[in-house]
């Protein structure tokens, strides 16, 4: 059994969609209309027949208030591994990511927090 799909609760799908494939480099794999919404998914560039994340709309009350309490708490909702979070850090900066923790080591590993700009807190990791 592996993870074939990961979800990310997004107040907007086409904002997130930019941002997740501009800001942060994935690659679109899926973009299928599904009602009023659409089955988006992206990918690594590095694997993109890897582990897809689903850009998925919170209309539904209990993602809507999970996502903002934990946002408000300032847990991230997810974690990508990157190779140099110094260098990854300094190219997001770059582009306007916003972050709410510059990296830090933590125990063995280093992180960092931005703002997605759709209800998020995410974290990358150094290991």
């Amino acid at each position: 059994m592996k993870i074939t799909v990961t979800s990310l609760f997004v107040q907007d799908q086409e904002q997130a969609l930019e941002f997740y494939s501009e800001k942060l480099g994935f690659v679109k794999k899926e973009d299928v209309p599904v009602g009023d919404y659409r089955w988006i998914t992206l990918v690594s560039p590095e694997d993109q027949g890897g582990t897809e994340l689903l850009l998925e709309p919170n209309v539904h009350p209990a993602a809507k208030e999970y996502q903002k309490k934990i946002f408000a708490d300032g847990i991230p909702a997810t974690m990508f591994g990157v190779a140099d979070i110094h260098k990854e850090y300094k190219q997001l900066l770059e582009k306007g990511v916003k972050f709410t923790m510059e990296p830090t080591k933590a125990g063995e590993v280093t992180i960092a927090v931005f703002d997605d700009t759709c209800g998020n807190l995410i974290q990358i990791v150094q290991k």
